[in-house]
């Protein structure tokens, strides 16, 4: 494809939430991958920062007061892959006791470094910056209190804020610099001040305002050996979040800190690695990103496997992927969501959600139960078809036709050579590569008259093409990459679409063959998810090579899981369930199991289950009713971030939390109907 089909490459400059114009600061390209540069922070014996490997870490789950239970489970997490170990130290008895750990760790050979997790304690803060080699602090709760109430302050008022922040901070940056003490400032969506929140709402600016306010406060006391993160258990927060952490540290003229990558509250199995791919890959594609934890309501031995798959897709990437050329003007905001304004072809595009097109080419569909694994149940009496809520829109069924007449709700795409041959084409569409559409359009060969689909590259984009679907509103495209570098060759190419002005609405198309299967879920999410949260896309098709009926129904079920995840198609119970550690007052897996069996068919309600107060309910601020740990067996329940029922026995709360959402209108029974 000559170079002269896409717009020329420009200078970059900087861009602001305000002027989405042009080409922004958080990333050196939006084509090639350059991780991004830092200055390297000294964490015990392992380093951190762009001049060498992304770390992986995760967070201990065990009570701190237990040594030998902390001591075990550090070791299973070091052997899992974990480079850093975090432990809570919620007061200062927790925080003494950390030096009785790293002793029996280091008495056992093991160096790795440990990581202090405070919340609202200054003084635990202090005591853990003596022993350990890094403390992580919230701003949000570390000198501030949330008690959700909008204060108006004036800018001396403000001022005079900031000046007790600083007080009550610099102790303990004092006694990091004289320790070596390394230093996480790491703010929380969920858990922002009434300050911050009453300056800046809830929003991606207040997130990085808050960490800033505090990094400030280091740089002018010399202390520099600091990492930074984001977090929140809604994806497209939290990316938005750290793109503008990086462009503010550079307009700033303030260092360029490494980041440690984070969704928190993921929550657990395929759901909980989805949304951490979702958030953390998207990050890194852009060459962003130091350290990861991915935070499971599983054992956190668990967790450092699926981080380490997400870095390992970068280690080769500058070799193995193709070069892409420079995206010119950058038509996107990175900081907000808007999406791409597309014209309506049937039922894609326009305000329509996006749409799920489930692969059968190498399925034949010969019954009505070949369709199970995608959602549509044929019931016999009353000889009628039920959809539950991830019911695929369309089948791909290549050169196979569907052998019986499918139902309402589900349409077939077939290939043109076949399409042309079969005599419904009322009712199934054409899936035409991009010389067959060419040559029907300049040769007035049959289309379908509302809907076609037309498979394309960045390479096969030309001025022909343009030209036709200028005029052509029965055009939906359906883009693919062989590109190691795929989720920003797929950029490239909506970028290409938006800045000639074409609205066709555009499916994407991923495939993985070969790669392992439960490494599927996070290359997916990363690559569809990736774009979604930008406000690209209006449907999804992941293909298989293989006819499994396992793999249709698993590849059917993440697709409705990343645009969950993305929040552009809400189809199931969202649970923002935090990770566990050793604050938690009930079994965190179990109560999340218990729950999700009992309230997974309410479409589009939001559950917190938070093993905590510091989790909750601040952390769990997207969920529409949270189940909150308050003591030993004792539960809070919360409607938003309201308090409804206090010391709720365990043993009786997930049925008071069913009372709850009954007295909202919002419980419907479960289907009576078993898939």
């Amino acid at each position: 494809m000559p170079n002269s089909l896409l717009t020329p490459p420009l200078s970059v400059t900087t861009g602001t939430p305000e002027r989405p114009d042009s080409v922004v600061l958080y990333t050196s390209s939006l084509t090639q991958y350059i991780r991004r540069k830092t200055i390297t922070i000294n964490i015990g014996d392992v380093p951190m920062g762009s001049d060498y490997p992304i770390r992986v870490q995760s967070m201990t789950t065990i009570d701190t007061m237990d040594t030998k239970g902390s001591v075990e489970q550090t070791i299973r997490m070091i052997d899992a892959g974990c480079e850093y170990v975090r432990i809570t130290a919620p007061s200062v008895k927790e925080a003494q006791n950390l030096e009785n750990i790293r002793k029996e760790l280091r008495a056992k050979g093991y160096t790795t470094p440990l990581i202090a997790d405070i919340h609202f304690t200054p003084n635990a803060a202090e005591l853990a910056a003596r022993i350990v080699e890094k403390v992580r602090i919230n701003p949000g709760n570390y000198a501030d209190r949330k008690r959700f109430e909008f204060i108006d302050y004036t800018d001396e008022a403000y001022a005079a804020e900031l000046d007790r922040i600083r007080a009550k901070f610099l102790p303990l940056i004092r006694i990091c610099k004289e320790y070596g003490t390394a230093m996480r400032i790491g703010t929380n969506h969920g858990s922002l001040s009434d300050r911050i929140l009453s300056r800046y709402g809830d929003t991606p600016v207040g997130m990085v305002e808050s960490a800033l306010e505090f990094l400030r406060i280091c740089e002018s006391e010399n202390y520099y050996n600091i990492t930074l993160s984001m977090k929140s258990s809604n994806p497209q927060v939290m990316v938005q979040a750290y793109r503008l952490l990086v462009q503010r540290l550079d307009e700033e003229g303030l260092k360029p800190y490494p980041l440690h990558l984070g969704v928190t509250e993921a929550g657990e199995a395929e759901d909980g690695r989805i949304k951490s791919a979702l958030g953390i890959g998207t990050l890194l594609e852009d060459g962003i990103g130091d350290t990861v934890r991915v935070s499971l309501t599983e054992e956190p031995e668990r967790e450092a496997p699926v981080a380490q798959a997400l870095i390992d897709r970068y280690t080769n990437r500058t070799v193995n992927s193709q070069p892409i050329l420079p995206i010119a003007n950058y038509p996107i905001n990175p900081f907000k969501y808007s999406r791409r304004i597309t014209h309506e072809v049937s039922n894609f595009g326009g305000q329509n959600v996006p749409r799920v097109i489930a692969d059968f080419s190498q399925m034949p569909v010969t019954d009505h139960n070949t369709l199970n694994p995608i959602g549509h149940f044929y019931l016999p009496v009353p000889d009628k078809w039920r959809m539950n809520d991830l019911g695929a829109d369309y089948i791909y069924t290549g050169s196979h036709p569907a052998q019986f007449m499918l139902p309402n709700g589900l349409k077939q795409l077939l290939d043109y050579a076949v399409w042309q041959t079969i005599p419904d084409q009322v009712n199934t569409h054409p899936l035409l590569t991009i010389d067959e559409y060419l040559l029907a359009r300049t040769s007035q060969k049959q289309l379908q008259n509302r809907l076609n689909f037309v498979r394309l590259s960045l390479p096969d984009l030309s001025s022909e093409l343009f030209d036709n679907l200028y005029f052509d509103k029965t055009v939906v495209l359906i883009i693919s990459t062989s590109n190691a570098h795929a989720m920003p060759e797929l950029r490239r190419l909506f970028v290409e679409l938006i800045n000639r002005e074409l609205t066709t609405p555009v499916v994407i198309l991923r495939s993985y063959p070969g790669l392992p299967e439960e490494d599927v879920p996070l290359y997916a999410a990363t690559d569809v998810g990736g774009l979604l949260i930008d406000g690209l896309g209006d449907g999804l098709l992941l293909s298989s090579t293989s006819a499994s009926v396992n793999g249709l129904k698993q590849l059917n079920s993440l697709a409705f899981g990343i645009l969950q995840a993305a929040r552009t198609r809400i189809t199931k119970t969202e649970y923002i369930s935090c990770p566990s550690c050793g604050r938690t007052l009930f079994d965190l897996q179990e109560t999340t199991a218990r729950i999700r069996q009992r309230t997974d068919h309410l479409k589009g309600v939001k559950i917190g289950i938070m093993g905590c107060i510091v989790n909750g309910p601040g952390e769990m601020a997207d969920a529409d009713y949270g189940y909150v740990g308050i003591g030993r067996d004792k539960i809070a329940l919360y409607r938003g971030q309201q308090v409804i029922k206090k010391s709720v026995p365990a043993d009786r709360a997930v049925d008071e939390l069913i009372d709850l959402i009954r007295e909202d209108s919002r419980w419907i029974e479960p289907s009576l109907v078993t898939e």
